[in-house]
């Protein structure tokens, strides 16, 4: 055999085994994320908790974001066209308003632009709200959806710098 070839293979076996501990982490620190989310009783990922009383699913789902302006949503199911909007954290529950987006109804990804940049190590929520048919957001008039249980319909999550470059905001 030759010795470059040699020296390649063995480049390739570390690369290997590099790329599998890598995932292992990333599968560790996505576990343990989505335990603690689950805590809140006002949120949660469970499609059957999102349904209303009139069986319409509305959902909001990401992941952690890397501290920034901008918020990544993985996908956003909604009945009727409505808002997703960001709030602050106060004191374990959803504060001021620091951004919002207009969506159609259907299953759509998208982008939130803040106001207010998240800070590392920030919680936030990213809620649910109907739109009175004026597509301009009104926090007196564009009021939070509730699911069938009564509880508003939203992810909380965080911003961290280890979430990785690809989902800077």
């Amino acid at each position: 055999m030759n010795p470059n070839q040699s020296t390649i293979k063995s480049w390739q076996w570390v690369v290997t085994v590099v790329i599998i501990i890598l995932l292992i982490i990333l599968g560790i620190s996505i576990f343990n994320n989505k335990k603690t989310d689950t805590s809140d009783t006002t949120a949660t990922d469970d499609t059957t908790a999102m349904q209303d009383s009139a069986g319409n699913i509305n959902r909001v789902s990401l992941l952690d974001q890397y501290p920034g302006n901008v918020v990544y949503l993985t996908s956003v199911q909604l009945s009727s066209p409505g808002w997703v909007v960001i709030h602050s954290d106060a004191s374990g529950k959803p504060g001021d308003i620091i951004g919002s987006a207009y969506f159609a109804s259907g299953i759509n990804p998208g982008r939130i632009t803040l106001t207010k940049s998240m800070i590392d190590g920030g919680t936030y929520y990213a809620m649910i709200h109907a739109d009175d048919g004026d597509k301009k957001f009104n926090v007196a008039k564009d009021l939070p959806l509730k699911n069938a249980a009564g509880n508003i319909i939203m992810q909380i999550f965080h911003a961290s710098i280890s979430v990785g470059n690809e989902i800077k905001g």
